[in-house]
């Protein structure tokens, strides 16, 4: 026996579940839309819909009530006419050319007598004026009949009645018929048109500035709560959602800020989970130091293997050490930011005395805009940053090739150029995670670092409003460039 389908198609394009719940969604092109569209587009199709229903019943009630008003006055006149018609049977020879020139005209109608297969008589109209299928239809009643068609372009009403025959007339049939002209009306319906016309597109450009007013007021909290989410992202975890009063909305800010809430307290505890247990390897890792410096004191009491075996600890310890020293410096700011000291930092100056301090054949190129390149920061966090970019050239690689400064815009640039392998695309994000190392240090053991080096380097460069990456060398030769930019005081 085959399994029941998990969901079933649906004919408005939606998916029923087993359960029998239906949801719907907009249709798959609709989707790829920005939301703010989509809410414009359905205020315009309201606002079009809304306004072709409003145009067109407007229109044929009052179309067709003009013509019933037209056509009630028309045939009132015409009964009126067509009984003194009836009355001039009476005579033996009626002249029905005076006759008709005497009738009252309602709005330029016009009228003709058959008094004969072929005999018509009118002032004004000529039989090819009346529709055949009209004449026939009056001839073959005994009551009145009503037609409206157009004549030269021009609509028109035609009203005619077959008479009764007098005893004392000759005439054994008499057709009477009246024309009466639509025109004016036509043009009150033209104007008509153009006004419902003209307002049908207003109805619409307002139902699109409607929807773009309401789009925008929608899409505002979505605004505040992604702007407040991405000044999380960067590092100001104390950042909340400002309450609001209306109980759609209020639900979703409650959430986003117990959130963030929940987040800022995990941050902090594993933060000062790291540190605590830093600061307790510190005394461990401090008498360990200790103990070796001894036995490095007393080297040439060992033997051989017990002095390889004093170099390896050593080094571990040494690594150790360093490992210690970069969780402290990393928990800092997660834990606690104000332990910065803030200040003015020329950066060339910072960046020149690193590099010397590093070594004096490192290729230092200034642009003449970044002489007097100064940020706002912290002096030690920003040096650390250099260092560890610096130290990270040496020992991955291949050493320091060159260091630029430039100034592009509002903001002071530091590239560290290496001879190394360079990084490959995929691992041009993931060597600033903490922990991360690279492919060429993936195995354990495989170089002296512990991958936090690069970590503190993203954190103290996102910490002063500043972005870091790292790109293949412009000169295209091998090695990896390491770009650091920060911005200049007073340009956040």
């Amino acid at each position: 026996m085959a399994a029941p389908a998990a969901a079933a198609a649906v004919p408005d394009g939606g998916t029923r579940s087993q359960s029998g719940d239906m949801r719907l969604r907009w249709p798959r092109p609709l989707r790829r839309l920005p939301l703010r569209a989509r809410v414009v587009g359905a205020f315009t199709l309201g606002a079009m819909l809304a306004a072709f229903l409003l145009v067109v019943m407007t229109y044929s009630l009052s179309r067709g009530s003009m013509l019933g008003l037209r056509q009630d006055s028309s045939e009132a006149q015409f009964f009126a006419n067509a009984t003194q018609v009836q009355g001039s049977l009476r005579a033996e020879s009626p002249d029905f050319a005076v006759l008709l020139e005497s009738l009252p005209s309602l709005s330029g109608s016009r009228s003709i007598v058959r008094t004969g297969p072929d005999i018509w008589r009118s002032p004004s109209l000529v039989p090819s004026d009346l529709p055949d299928e009209f004449v026939d239809a009056v001839e073959r009643s005994e009551e009145a009949h009503a037609m409206r068609y157009r004549l030269d372009g021009v609509p028109q009403l035609a009203l005619g009645l077959r008479l009764r025959p007098s005893a004392v007339s000759q005439l054994s049939e008499t057709l009477y018929f009246e024309v009466v002209p639509l025109s004016e009306i036509e043009a009150t319906l033209a104007s008509l048109r153009l006004i419902l016309g003209v307002g049908a597109a207003l109805t619409v450009l307002i139902g699109v500035a409607v929807g773009a007013w309401a789009g925008g007021r929608l899409l505002r909290p979505l605004a505040t709560v992604s702007d407040a989410a991405n000044s999380i992202a960067h590092g100001r975890f104390d950042t909340r959602v400002e309450r609001s009063d209306d109980p759609d909305l209020a639900v979703i800010v409650e959430s986003f800020n117990d959130m963030a809430d929940a987040m800022e307290r995990r941050i902090a505890r594993d933060a000062r989970f790291a540190s605590d247990v830093s600061h307790e390897l510190r005394s461990p890792l401090q008498t360990l130091r200790s103990s070796i410096d001894y036995l490095s004191g007393h080297r040439d009491e060992l033997s051989a293997q017990g002095a390889t075996a004093l170099d390896l600890l050593a080094s571990e310890v040494d690594r150790f050490q360093q490992l210690v020293q970069d969780l402290l410096e990393i928990s800092r700011p997660d834990a606690d930011c104000s332990v910065f000291e803030r200040g003015l930092v020329n950066i060339t100056e910072l960046v020149q005395h690193r590099v010397s301090t590093h070594g004096p054949d490192v290729t230092l190129d200034i642009s003449a805009t970044a002489t007097d390149a100064v940020v706002i920061g912290d002096k030690r966090g920003l040096a650390q940053v250099f260092d560890n970019l610096l130290r990270n050239a040496d020992k991955h690689g291949g050493g320091v090739a060159r260091v630029e400064i430039s100034r592009p815009g509002n903001s002071v640039r530091v590239a560290v150029e290496d001879d190394g392998p360079g990084v490959a695309p995929s691992e041009r994000e993931l060597v600033f995670e903490r922990f991360t190392r690279g492919a060429a240090a993936r195995k354990r053991g495989a170089g002296s670092g512990a991958g936090l080096g690069l970590a503190l380097v993203y954190e103290h460069t996102r910490r002063h409003g500043g972005t870091v990456h790292v790109e293949a060398r412009p000169d295209g030769q091998r090695g990896a460039r390491f770009v650091v930019r920060l911005p200049i005081a007073g340009h956040r």
